[in-house]
Parts: C-alpha cells; sequence; structure tokens
C-alpha cells in the first residue's frame, strides 16, 4: 500500500483488481477545500487510457510488476518462449500478451519482458529491429527515392511498405512500433 503522496509515473497500482501504470500525475491544491491529485492511467494489459483524481493522502494498492532483460528463444505452438540471461529460467509468453511485437520478433532478440504474480503481461520490443527483405516486387527503371511505396514481405512474415527502389534481399531497419521503415542498414 501507499498513499497519493508516493506516485510517480511508472508506479503500477492495483485498482478494482486491474493492474494501472500511472503515465502522468499532478498534485492540485486549490484556494478553497482539499488537495488531491490529477493523474493519468494507463491499464496495462488493454492499453485503455483514463483520467482518475484522487484526495491527497488517500491509500492506494499497488502492484510488483517485476521488468526483466530476456531473450527470445523460439515459438512453441503459440506461445513465445523467453530465457532470462541471469537465471536460465523460461517462461512461456501467449501470443496473445506478445500482440503485434510477434512480427518483428527474431531469435535471440533482447526484450523487456514485465511480470506479476508469475504472469507475464506486456513485451517490449527494441524500438528499432533490423530485419531482411524476404521477397519484394522489382523496382522498375525511373522509380525515385520520393514518391510510391509498396509492399514487402520481411524475415519474419511481417509485411511492410518500403520505397519502390528496395529490393529482395536488403536489410532494412524497422520502428516496431508501427512497422514502419527507417531505412537501409548497409
Amino acid at each position: 500500500m501507499a498513499t497519493t503522496n508516493d506516485l510517480k509515473n511508472g508506479i503500477v497500482l492495483n485498482l478494482d483488481g486491474q493492474l494501472w501504470t500511472v503515465t502522468d500525475f499532478q498534485h492540485v491544491k486549490p484556494g478553497k477545500g482539499g488537495a488531491f491529485v490529477r493523474t493519468t492511467l494507463k491499464n496495462v494489459l488493454s492499453g485503455k487510457v483514463v483520467d482518475k483524481t484522487f484526495n491527497a493522502g488517500t491509500k492506494v494498492e499497488t502492484a510488483t510488476v517485476d521488468k526483466r532483460s530476456m531473450t527470445y528463444l523460439y515459438k512453441e505452438g503459440t506461445d513465445f518462449v523467453f530465457m532470462d540471461g541471469d537465471t536460465f529460467e523460461q517462461i512461456y509468453v501467449p501470443t496473445e500478451t506478445v500482440g503485434d511485437g510477434a512480427n518483428y520478433l527474431l531469435d535471440n532478440t533482447e526484450a523487456i519482458v514485465a511480470v506479476h504474480d508469475g504472469t507475464p503481461l506486456y513485451v517490449e520490443l527494441p524500438v528499432t529491429m533490423e530485419l531482411v527483405v524476404e521477397h519484394t516486387d522489382p523496382g522498375l527503371q525511373g522509380d525515385r527515392s520520393t514518391g510510391g511505396t509498396k509492399p514487402a514481405t520481411l524475415e519474419t512474415g511481417a509485411q511492410i511498405q518500403v520505397p519502390l527502389f528496395i529490393s529482395t534481399g536488403e536489410k532494412l531497419k524497422v520502428d516496431t512500433r508501427d512497422g514502419r521503415y527507417l531505412g537501409r542498414v548497409n
């Protein structure tokens, strides 16, 4: 348990059986009446964002979320297997928990896995990944670096939009948050 005076960005609260991360908070002391704390909370599992106001000094239940750097090993059935580099403990993370990040996961990728009471909550991939283009249609004479895009399939099976001059076999830098092409890797 903690009070609203102890709130910090990134702290995880357990409200009504759901886990919420504090993304923003502000202590307000109006001229008349009691002080209060205005917070912006993000649901750890669904990503939903809500604003909530607490009276100053109110007790709130905090949740212990263990964020560990882990290495992605392989996919088994519908689960992704990650290994803690320190303890060599393996953890099975369901596809729903990994989410869209599954499109950019390569073997031996380092990622942050957040665990609460033995249950994986979410996986944070590196912001950019370097992936090879498995297949894309060839560019035509006259295609320029500015202008259109075409679909490309990456080595992980993900489909992204790339500029017309990109060809099969090239290594690209991709943003794992939204799947944007960021550039070629030499």
